[in-house]
C-alpha cells in the first residue's frame, strides 16, 4: 500500500549554496570552552553513511565526529543509540539531527555533554507531543510516499524516491540511497517525547527550501517555536548529503557560539 506521510501518520495514530567544503579551519581558533565534538544522527529511510560529506569537512577542520547508526525500531532505541555515542565524547558536543533525527536529538539532547542542537530539515516536538502531531494543520507532501508493510515498517516508494527525498542528487546517488534505505517502524511517530532539550539548549535550524518531505510552513513553524537561529538552504530533503559544506558551516558556527548562548551571552 502506498500513502503520503501525513495521511499515514493519522492512520498509524488511529491504530496505535555549497560552503568552502575543503577549507581547513583548525579548532585551535575556537573559544576554550567551545564544543570540539560533533554527533550526527540520521533520520528515517537512511543510515549514517549519508553524513560522509559533512563528516569529512568537519574532520578536516579538526573536529571529532561520531555518526550514530539508528536502528529506527523505536524512539527509545534510537535515543539509546544516541546516548551511547554521547557517553563516549570527551567534552562538550554539538548534537545534530536530520528529519526524524530531530525528534531523537530533542529527547537525547538533555544529555549533559550536549552543548547545542542543530536541526537539519528536522522535526522538533515538545515534551508530551508526538512526532505525528507536528504535521497537523500543514500541507501534505504528495511526492514523499511511504510503502507500508504488514509488520508495521515503512519504506519510501522507489518510483518517487528521488522526487520526494533527493531531487537535487545525481541519479546514481539517488538510486543508491533508494536501494540502501533503512525502513522505520511507523509506530515511532505516535510515541510521545518525554524531554525537549531545545528548551534548555541553544538551537540552530537548517531549512532546505526545496524540501518535499515537509511543508515549508511546518519547518518554519518548528524552527521559530524552538527559537532556533534559522539558516535557509536551497536544497532537497537530502540537504545533509547534497550540501555538506553548508551544513558543516552551520555546525561549526554552533560549536563556536553554543557555550556563550548556553550561558545567556
Amino acid at each position: 500500500m502506498r500513502i503520503a506521510l501525513p495521511s499515514l501518520l493519522l492512520a498509524t495514530l488511529t491504530i496505535a549554496t555549497t560552503g568552502a567544503a575543503n577549507a581547513a579551519t583548525p579548532t585551535a581558533s575556537l573559544p576554550e570552552d567551545a564544543a570540539r565534538n560533533v554527533v550526527l544522527v540520521h533520520g528515517a529511510f537512511a543510515d549514517g553513511s549519508g553524513w560522509r560529506g559533512v563528516h569529512d569537512v568537519l574532520v578536516g577542520r579538526g573536529y571529532r565526529v561520531t555518526i550514530v547508526q539508528n536502528p529506527l525500531t523505536s524512539l527509545a532505541d534510537d535515543v539509546a543509540a544516541t546516548r551511547r555515542a554521547l557517553d563516549r565524547q570527551e567534552g562538550p558536543t554539538i548534537l545534530v539531527g536530520h528529519s526524524w533525527g530531530g525528534t531523537v536529538i530533542t529527547e537525547a539532547g538533555v544529555h549533559d555533554k550536549a552543548l547545542g542542537l542543530v536541526y537539519v530539515s528536522a522535526l522538533a516536538p515538545d515534551a508530551g507531543e508526538t512526532t505525528a502531531q507536528q504535521y497537523e494543520g500543514f500541507a501534505a507532501t504528495p511526492e514523499f510516499v511511504i510503502e507500508t508493510h504488514a509488520d508495521g515498517f515503512g519504506f519510501l516508494d522507489l518510483t518517487k524516491f528521488k522526487a520526494g527525498f533527493a531531487h537535487d542528487a545525481s541519479d546514481a546517488d539517488a538510486a543508491f540511497l533508494a536501494a540502501s534505505q533503512v525502513p522505520i517502524n511507523l509506530s515511532v511517530f505516535g510515541t510521545r517525547v518525554q524531554h525537549a532539550a531545545w528548551r534548555s539548549k541553544p538551537s540552530w535550524a537548517v531549512i532546505a527550501t526545496e524540501d518535499r518531505a515537509f511543508d515549508q510552513a511546518m519547518l518554519q513553524h518548528m524552527a521559530r517555536r524552538i527559537r532556533a537561529e534559522i539558516i535557509p538552504v536551497s536544497a532537497s530533503h537530502a540537504v545533509f548529503m547534497t550540501q555538506p559544506g553548508v551544513v558543516a558551516d552551520v555546525i561549526d558556527r554552533a560549536a563556536r557560539a553554543a557555550s556563550s548562548k548556553a550561558k545567556g551571552g
